[in-house]
Protein backbone atom coordinates (compact mmCIF):
# COMPACT_ATOMS: atom_id res chain seq x y z
CA UNK A 1 0.00 0.00 0.00
CA UNK A 2 1.37 3.19 -1.20
CA UNK A 3 1.37 6.26 1.61
CA UNK A 4 1.72 9.64 0.16
CA UNK A 5 4.78 11.85 1.33
CA UNK A 6 1.72 14.24 2.87
CA UNK A 7 0.69 11.44 5.54
CA UNK A 8 4.62 11.46 6.80
CA UNK A 9 4.67 15.19 7.10
CA UNK A 10 5.42 16.77 10.36
CA UNK A 11 1.83 18.92 9.58
CA UNK A 12 0.03 15.30 9.42
CA UNK A 13 1.76 13.93 12.19
CA UNK A 14 0.63 16.43 14.16
CA UNK A 15 -2.83 15.67 14.18
CA UNK A 16 -2.55 11.79 15.61
CA UNK A 17 -2.16 11.64 19.18
CA UNK A 18 0.07 8.84 20.17
CA UNK A 19 -2.02 7.75 22.96
CA UNK A 20 -4.97 5.39 21.90
CA UNK A 21 -8.21 5.51 23.36
CA UNK A 22 -9.92 2.18 25.42
CA UNK A 23 -13.32 2.82 24.36
CA UNK A 24 -14.53 0.85 20.93
CA UNK A 25 -16.47 1.11 17.99
CA UNK A 26 -19.17 -1.60 17.96
CA UNK A 27 -20.39 -1.77 14.36
CA UNK A 28 -23.01 -3.63 12.69
CA UNK A 29 -22.36 -5.78 9.60
CA UNK A 30 -24.94 -3.83 7.67
CA UNK A 31 -23.65 -0.41 8.94
CA UNK A 32 -19.91 -1.70 8.29
CA UNK A 33 -21.16 -2.94 4.77
CA UNK A 34 -22.74 0.31 3.69
CA UNK A 35 -19.43 2.32 4.39
CA UNK A 36 -17.22 -0.23 2.44
CA UNK A 37 -20.23 -0.01 -0.62
CA UNK A 38 -19.92 3.94 -0.60
CA UNK A 39 -16.59 3.83 -0.86
CA UNK A 40 -16.37 1.93 -3.79
CA UNK A 41 -19.05 3.53 -5.66
CA UNK A 42 -17.43 6.37 -5.20
CA UNK A 43 -14.28 5.50 -5.98
CA UNK A 44 -11.63 7.43 -7.49
CA UNK A 45 -13.42 10.18 -5.20
CA UNK A 46 -13.94 10.58 -1.42
CA UNK A 47 -17.31 9.56 0.01
CA UNK A 48 -18.79 10.34 3.33
CA UNK A 49 -21.86 9.74 4.96
CA UNK A 50 -23.44 9.56 8.96
CA UNK A 51 -23.38 6.89 11.69
CA UNK A 52 -26.35 6.63 13.49
CA UNK A 53 -26.80 4.68 16.87
CA UNK A 54 -26.00 5.02 20.56
CA UNK A 55 -23.04 6.15 22.77
CA UNK A 56 -22.86 4.24 25.34
CA UNK A 57 -19.49 2.30 26.69
CA UNK A 58 -18.11 3.24 23.09
CA UNK A 59 -19.94 3.76 19.80
CA UNK A 60 -22.63 1.87 19.35
CA UNK A 61 -23.08 1.88 15.31
CA UNK A 62 -26.13 0.38 14.08
CA UNK A 63 -26.63 1.91 10.37
CA UNK A 64 -24.08 4.21 8.18
CA UNK A 65 -25.61 6.39 6.04
CA UNK A 66 -24.04 8.13 2.93
CA UNK A 67 -24.43 11.74 2.35
CA UNK A 68 -23.74 13.53 -0.54
CA UNK A 69 -20.17 14.74 -0.70
CA UNK A 70 -20.54 18.56 -1.97
CA UNK A 71 -16.69 18.93 -2.33
CA UNK A 72 -16.79 18.88 -6.42
CA UNK A 73 -13.53 21.04 -6.77
CA UNK A 74 -10.97 18.48 -4.49
CA UNK A 75 -13.28 15.54 -4.44
CA UNK A 76 -10.63 13.29 -4.76
CA UNK A 77 -9.31 14.51 -1.59
CA UNK A 78 -11.43 16.22 0.95
CA UNK A 79 -15.54 15.95 1.72
CA UNK A 80 -18.15 18.70 2.40
CA UNK A 81 -20.99 16.54 4.46
CA UNK A 82 -23.97 18.22 2.59
CA UNK A 83 -25.62 19.93 5.67
CA UNK A 84 -29.44 19.54 4.64
CA UNK A 85 -28.58 15.39 4.43
CA UNK A 86 -26.95 16.15 8.40
CA UNK A 87 -30.56 18.00 9.08
CA UNK A 88 -32.82 15.72 7.37
CA UNK A 89 -31.39 12.80 9.28
CA UNK A 90 -30.99 14.70 12.85
CA UNK A 91 -34.58 15.79 12.40
CA UNK A 92 -36.04 11.67 11.35
CA UNK A 93 -34.75 10.59 14.58
CA UNK A 94 -36.25 13.13 16.99
CA UNK A 95 -38.08 11.05 19.02
CA UNK A 96 -36.14 7.76 19.39
CA UNK A 97 -33.65 6.01 20.96
CA UNK A 98 -30.90 6.65 18.60
CA UNK A 99 -28.63 9.72 17.29
CA UNK A 100 -25.80 11.05 14.81
CA UNK A 101 -22.91 9.79 16.30
CA UNK A 102 -19.98 10.12 13.73
CA UNK A 103 -18.91 10.77 10.19
CA UNK A 104 -17.45 8.58 7.94
CA UNK A 105 -15.48 9.12 4.85
CA UNK A 106 -12.78 7.26 2.52
CA UNK A 107 -9.70 8.36 1.77
CA UNK A 108 -8.96 7.09 -2.08
CA UNK A 109 -5.27 5.53 -2.75
CA UNK A 110 -4.43 7.13 1.14
CA UNK A 111 -3.97 5.50 4.35
CA UNK A 112 -7.33 5.17 6.73
CA UNK A 113 -5.32 8.12 9.24
CA UNK A 114 -6.85 11.46 9.25
CA UNK A 115 -5.92 14.57 8.13
CA UNK A 116 -5.42 18.12 8.87
CA UNK A 117 -8.05 19.27 7.47
CA UNK A 118 -9.96 16.13 9.21
CA UNK A 119 -9.13 17.86 12.10
CA UNK A 120 -10.34 21.26 11.35
CA UNK A 121 -14.11 19.66 11.10
CA UNK A 122 -14.29 17.07 13.62
CA UNK A 123 -17.02 17.37 16.83
CA UNK A 124 -16.10 16.51 20.13
CA UNK A 125 -18.08 13.31 20.64
CA UNK A 126 -18.10 12.17 17.40
CA UNK A 127 -16.52 9.20 16.20
CA UNK A 128 -14.57 8.89 12.76
CA UNK A 129 -13.92 5.59 10.45
CA UNK A 130 -12.16 6.22 7.53
CA UNK A 131 -12.14 3.59 4.94
CA UNK A 132 -8.73 3.37 2.87
CA UNK A 133 -9.64 2.20 -0.70
CA UNK A 134 -6.72 1.24 -3.16
CA UNK A 135 -7.77 0.14 -6.65
CA UNK A 136 -11.18 0.09 -5.89
CA UNK A 137 -11.19 -2.06 -3.26
CA UNK A 138 -11.17 -1.85 0.77
CA UNK A 139 -7.64 -1.78 1.91
CA UNK A 140 -8.47 -0.75 5.63
CA UNK A 141 -10.63 0.78 7.93
CA UNK A 142 -9.23 2.54 10.78
CA UNK A 143 -11.55 4.37 13.40
CA UNK A 144 -10.86 7.75 15.41
CA UNK A 145 -12.07 10.17 17.98
CA UNK A 146 -10.57 13.41 19.24
CA UNK A 147 -8.66 13.34 22.37
CA UNK A 148 -10.00 15.40 25.58
CA UNK A 149 -8.98 18.88 24.52
CA UNK A 150 -9.95 18.50 20.94
CA UNK A 151 -6.71 18.76 19.52
CA UNK A 152 -5.25 15.35 17.72
CA UNK A 153 -7.17 12.49 16.63
CA UNK A 154 -7.00 9.51 19.12
CA UNK A 155 -6.97 5.75 17.63
CA UNK A 156 -10.03 3.26 19.00
CA UNK A 157 -10.63 -0.10 17.95
CA UNK A 158 -12.96 -1.13 15.22
CA UNK A 159 -15.15 -4.51 17.16
CA UNK A 160 -17.83 -5.71 14.49
CA UNK A 161 -21.18 -6.25 16.30
CA UNK A 162 -23.64 -9.56 15.84
CA UNK A 163 -26.24 -6.55 15.08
Amino acid sequence: MHEPERFKSPEYLAVLDEVGTPEACHVSPSALNAMQEAAKKDYPLETCGLLIGTVNNGWQVDEARQIENLNKERAADRFQLDPAGYRNVDRELRGTAREIIGVFHSHPDCPAKPSPTDLESAWEGFVYPIISIYNGEVADILCWTLNEDGSRFQSLSVKHSQK
